[in-house]
């Protein structure tokens, strides 16, 4: 196109739709559907005295608006806007005034819901329960003027609400017999938004490239415009924005051009809330969470290539009331004065209001309000009630209440009871308390016998009604009468004074030495009035002792009423110190301390230092141990190494450490080994415990001084000479780079042939030369070195180098098949001068099996057989011999091969019978049929033994048929099994057979067939038992 031109569509409603669309997330509709605010008599969203939030009109500002979730939907104001103290009414069964738990809320209802009715919820607490009425506009609604009126719990209802009839303010009264409180308002409002006008518009034609405005008629919030090619801002926030503290605001600036403008925002003096958000390009600046400091003059400017157009205006930022102080339940006695201060902050700054019983209250002779204080002179029980003070600005109000109760009862004694008898010694002081319950607070007067009590120097009745007496003498004895007097009435209490001589205590011995491990008797003896009942008490450094859990050590003996003893047995350190015992009548109480100081072993000494370390001495020095009151006469040192069996004393310097010093030095130590040193102090008593352990050392590297030990040889193979040894401890190595020099030579000859060993754990070496004959002489010794140098060597030995392996193959091997899963192996080898066998190891394997499947067994000494066990049955194996040494193996015997017998048949002898004639039995069964793979039946075996025995016996038979003598009156189990080279095949079925003396019985375990040599018999059936392993 020749020109760039855009086509601009001015529909301003768009802005207003979106803002309210976010609040009609939960619906289904769409613009033509969208619910519009009706205006009614009242400010739209709330009254003026106390707007809910701001009506946004359109294009300007929208504050945060509540969500409309569909039908009716109560709006929750910011904040909980009622307190009020439960400081009495955690106890439900006291009365207590009207308290709210939940107040009305306002509610905004769309004229198209489905939702026929409307809520209002209040629910209070209190005891009596409250009753409940509501206002519309401060006046009282009945209940019974209109059937859509309803009451449930305090809730009110309206059905099929009506705007013109139901719109209005709404509040809540709860009354009970201490009072009535008066909820917060509560808006009802309806709404609702009317369709796009239905009308055709008529076409609107324009030159391509030319800008043009089309004007809409949305629902009744959209300004006229007119398109210009410069900026000029059609829409914008108000002059004056007003928004609550903690909210989210949305200015927005709206502006023609030709080409687009861009939008641009500043604050004047200030910077923008980093928190803000730009919206809708640019053209709404939204603020969340609003503080008081986002407070300020905001200016939008609108500037393309034409020119610019600006707007300001100012965002003011307002709180709701917020209490600081609250009020408090309350109870005063009658002619009290009573003050009640609530204070709250806000923005404007809020006014106070009282109410009490839910009515105004206003300004009496006694009655004073000033800024949220109540103040009322010389209360009565007229003024008792439920109070409620409310602070409120332009936009918003809250309550506080709290319950007065007025106080008004005779004098009583139930609560506070006097001693009816005091007793207390001479000169001493004592305090009668009087504290009658009463209201007003009674007046204190007090009467000895028939005459008032006087006050004087000595005697005085205090502000609180107690009646203290200084200096008591028997003088004073007698009955004391405290009278209590106000409006309603008087009490009094009689209390009996008596006074006594003073307890003294006389505790022996005073002080005392001992040593641990004696005993000793603390003697306290009382000496008090005859008529006072006495009690001790034991302590010791000022805490009671527990006889109980002392151990033993402490016994309380009670000889006498008027004496007691302490026994302490088998006195510890622990039990030093001062003793006390005090004596406790019902008039006084005295005490005394004694003092008992016990020797014992030391202490552990202080923390053990290393001054110095060298290879084999250690300089260390140690505080002082505690002497425990005997003086220390030595010190032991003592080490400990990851070698060493616990802690060892080890030699010093001076060889007796006595005990006044405080170092020495630990000598005859290892090098290069680590340790950890204590010290233990003695004196005459004994020796005490042992010093924390110093820190961890090491002493310093030197040239080993421990030469190998038990030098021998070896076993090894041809031409070499094995030499081994026992390593050196590491305890001994005495530094890094420990290793040993093997050093030997033919036996005759001079020069020595030396190889050096690198590992210190080593304890062998091989020497190998081809020309050494076997069983030749050496002379032999083994040295020790380190990076300090070279240490001593062993003492010499003479070892002869190896004879060899085996070279001889054995002989004559044959392999004999004993059974199913065994083959007998033997052999036979030549003796040899050298190459010794130690034992010989037989190698076998099957026939279809690879040559890396071979199994072994090895034999020792010269036994030159072996049964091989757990083989396959009828499977060929091949197998070879070979003797060893240390050295080696010899060569393999010729192979030999043999196969396993074949399995004994898997089939049990069948249809088993027998006759009992006497003491034995005659037994007959079917032939055992073996299969084609399985060995020949070579005869039977018939296994029988008594019940109850775990011993059995077996007859062997090569027919199937035996007789099984019964020796023994009892039951018998027997059972038959065929048996082959293979070896024993499987049990028939166990049959239980009974002996008799005489007689003669038959029984089969299936049909019987009579043998040939039997005549006919009665068959019984035999008890048959399940088959079980002999």
């Amino acid at each position: 196109m020749a020109s760039c031109w855009r086509l601009i569509l001015f529909l301003s409603v768009t802005r207003w739709l979106s803002d309210y669309s976010e609040a009609l997330s939960g619906l289904s509709t769409s613009y033509a559907a969208l619910l519009r605010i009706k205006k009614s008599s009242t400010s739209p969203f709330g009254s003026k005295s106390r707007p809910r939030f701001s009506s946004p009109s359109l294009g300007t500002i929208s504050v945060s608006p509540p969500s409309w979730r569909g039908a009716a939907q109560q709006y929750h104001s910011p904040g909980n806007l009622y307190h009020s103290s439960d400081a009495f009414r955690q106890d439900e069964s006291v009365d207590y005034g009207p308290v709210f738990v939940q107040e009305p809320d306002d509610v905004i209802f769309p004229t198209d819901s489905d939702e026929k009715k409307v809520a209002l919820n209040c629910e209070v607490r209190g005891n009596p329960s409250p009753s409940y009425r509501w206002l519309r506009n401060g006046t009282e609604i009945a209940l019974e003027s209109d059937y859509r009126y309803s009451l449930i719990d305090g809730t009110f209802i309206i059905s099929n609400p009506s705007e013109l009839r139901d719109s209005g303010l709404y509040q809540c009264l709860a009354t009970n017999s201490f009072g009535s409180i008066l909820s917060r308002e509560a808006t009802l409002q309806f709404a609702y938004l009317g369709n796009f006008s239905g009308r055709t518009r008529s076409a609107v034609s324009v030159r391509e490239g030319q800008g043009v405005v089309l004007m809409c008629s949305p629902p009744p919030h959209s300004p006229g415009v007119m398109g210009e090619y410069e900026p000029k801002i059609e829409v914008h926030f108000p002059f004056t924005v007003t928004a609550a503290k903690g909210t989210t605001v949305k200015m927005e600036c709206f502006a023609l051009g030709n080409p687009v403008p861009t939008i641009t925002w500043m604050k004047v003096n200030g910077y923008i809330p980093s928190k803000s958000r730009l919206r809708k390009s640019q053209a709404v600046l939204e603020i969340p969470n609003l503080q008081l400091d986002d407070a300020g003059i905001y200016e939008c400017t609108a500037e393309n290539s034409r020119g610019k157009n600006s707007f300001r205006g100012q965002l003011q930022i307002f709180t709701y009331p917020h209490w600081v102080q609250k009020l408090n339940d309350t109870q005063l006695d009658s002619g009290s004065p009573l003050q009640w201060e609530c204070k709250a902050t806000g923005k404007p700054r809020p006014t106070y209001r009282w109410l009490k019983n839910g009515a105004p209250l206003l300004p009496q002779s006694r009655v004073d309000t000033v800024n949220g204080i109540l103040a009322i002179q010389s209360v009565n029980q007229s003024d008792a009630g439920m109070y409620q003070c409310l602070a409120e600005n332009k936009y918003g109000a809250i309550y506080a209440s709290a319950e007065l109760k007025i106080l008004a009862s005779p004098p009583s004694f139930e609560l506070n009871q006097v001693k009816k008898s005091i007793i207390v010694t001479k000169d001493r002081g004592v305090l009668i308390e009087c504290e009658p319950q009463g209201s007003p607070k009674p007046a204190i007067s007090w009467r000895k016998g028939d005459k008032a009590v006087r006050a004087n120097k000595r005697i005085a009745i205090l502000p609180d009604g107690s009646l203290r007496i200084l200096n008591a003498s028997k003088a004073d004895e007698g009955k004391y009468i405290c009278q209590g007097v106000n409006i309603f009435g008087s009490a009094e209490i009689i209390a009996s004074l008596s006074v006594k001589e003073p307890t003294r205590i006389e505790l022996t011995p005073k002080r005392t030495e001992l040593t641990v491990g004696e005993s000793i008797v603390l003697n306290c003896k009382a000496i008090h009035d005859a008529s006072l009942d006495v009690t001790f008490y034991w302590t010791l450094k000022g805490q009671p002792i527990d006889f109980e859990k002392e151990g033993g050590h402490f016994e309380n003996i009670r000889a006498q009423a008027s004496s007691a003893d302490l026994m302490i047995r088998n006195i510890l350190l622990m039990h030093a110190g001062r003793y006390g015992c005090r004596v406790q009548t019902t008039a006084d109480s005295v005490s005394d301390e004694a003092e008992l100081l016990v020797r014992g072993p030391p202490g552990p000494p202080g923390v053990v230092i290393v001054e110095e370390i060298t290879e084999s001495t250690a300089t260390l020095s140690w505080s002082p141990a505690t002497d425990n009151h005997s003086p220390i006469s030595s010190y032991n040192l003592q080490a400990r190494s990851p070698f060493s069996l616990g802690w060892q004393t080890v030699k010093t310097v001076p060889e007796v450490i006595t005990g006044d010093m405080e170092s020495a030095m630990a000598v005859d130590l290892n090098p290069w080994v680590e340790y950890e040193f204590r010290v233990v102090a003695t004196n005459p008593i004994g020796t005490g415990d042992p010093s924390i352990p110093s820190r961890m050392i090491r002493t310093n590297e030197a040239v080993p001084k421990t030469a190998p030990s038990n030098v021998s040889g070896r076993s090894g193979r041809r031409h070499e000479l094995v030499i081994a040894w026992e390593p050196v401890s590491e305890e001994f190595q005495n530094g890094e780079g420990f290793g040993y020099i093997v050093a030997f030579r033919p036996n005759g000859t001079r020069g020595w042939k030396e190889k050096m060993v690198t590992s210190s754990e080593a304890s062998k070496f091989i020497y190998r030369d081809e020309s050494v004959p076997p069983l030749t002489p050496f002379e032999v010794k083994v040295g020790v070195y380190n990076n300090k140098g070279d240490g001593p060597f062993s003492q010499i030995v003479v070892i002869c180098s190896a004879e060899g392996e085996p070279t001889a193959a054995p002989t004559d091997v044959t392999a004999t098949s004993v059974s199913v899963s065994e083959i007998f192996v033997v052999w036979k080898h030549v003796k040899e001068s050298l190459g010794r066998p130690q034992g010989f190891e037989i190698s076998y394997w099957k026939d279809t099996e690879p040559e890396d499947s071979v199994e072994t067994v090895r034999t020792r000494g010269n036994e030159s057989f072996v049964m091989l066990t757990g083989l396959e049955g009828n499977t060929l194996y091949h197998l070879t011999v070979r003797a060893y040494n240390g050295a080696g193996y010899g060569p393999p015997s010729r192979e030999a091969s043999t196969t396993t017998k074949r399995h004994p048949p898997r089939e049990p002898p069948g249809n088993l019978r027998w006759e009992q004639q006497g003491s034995q039995v005659s037994l007959g069964w079917e032939p055992v049929r073996p299969l084609a793979n399985e060995s020949e039946v070579m005869g039977y075996k018939v296994f029988y033994r008594q019940e109850g025995h775990s011993e059995g016996q077996v007859i062997e038979t090569q027919k199937p048929q035996a007789v099984v003598p019964l020796p023994e009156a009892g039951v018998y189990i027997i059972e038959v099994r065929a048996y082959s080279e293979g070896g024993d095949g499987t049990a028939s079925s166990q049959i239980r057979v009974p002996s008799y003396s005489g007689g003669k019985i038959t029984s089969a375990q299936s049909t019987l067939h009579s043998l040939s040599k039997w005549s006919s018999v009665t068959l019984l059936l035999a008890l048959m038992l399940p088959s079980s392993s002999w």
